[in-house]
């Protein structure tokens, strides 16, 4: 009778580890499910969150209406030169204070224009300086105004000399 209730025990005690052990695995399982889940959403990854690159907002291009037309006198003679500008920037504001400033913009860009010798204009290492410059210019203009640069590039969109 002894060595019944000793097996009977015995079969009970194995049970109830197997019970622990199923258990046991069936919350590592979930666990291990719910972790895998949360990495492959990028929810648990703070890492990966810190190492992510600001996105870029879209390129807005604003046309500098109309052309600018500088005379010139070299050797002499009367020489002109016109050009289209366009400025891109990333944020609308900056354009709506470009476009508010813009009698300012116009001429400091004119009286830098005027500045310029005819005969340098004329290479491209001239014409990238010249980019530069104006670059620059309408910068300080809206860093002044607003408090921020806003324009990334200025492109000549027409480049005539005559």
């Amino acid at each position: 009778m002894a060595e019944e209730e000793n097996s009977a025990e015995s079969g009970q005690s194995k049970s109830k580890l197997l019970i622990i052990i199923i258990i046991v695995l069936l919350v590592l399982l979930i666990g291990g499910g719910v972790a895998a889940f949360m990495m492959i959403s990028g929810q648990g990854s703070s890492e990966t969150e810190a190492n992510a690159e600001p996105v870029q907002m879209p390129a807005i291009y604003f046309d500098l209406k109309p052309p600018f037309v500088v005379n010139f006198q070299q050797n002499g003679r009367q020489r002109y030169v016109q050009m289209s500008l366009t400025v891109l920037a990333r944020q609308e504001s900056a354009i709506s204070a470009l476009t508010t400033h813009m009698p300012q913009v116009r001429n400091n860009l004119v009286l830098l224009l005027s500045t310029q010798d005819f005969e340098i204009l004329r290479s491209p290492e001239g014409k990238e300086e010249l980019r530069t410059q104006l670059l620059d210019e309408m910068r300080k203009i809206l860093l002044e105004e607003t408090g921020e640069p806003g324009i990334e590039q200025v492109l000549f969109t027409n480049f005539v000399m005559q």
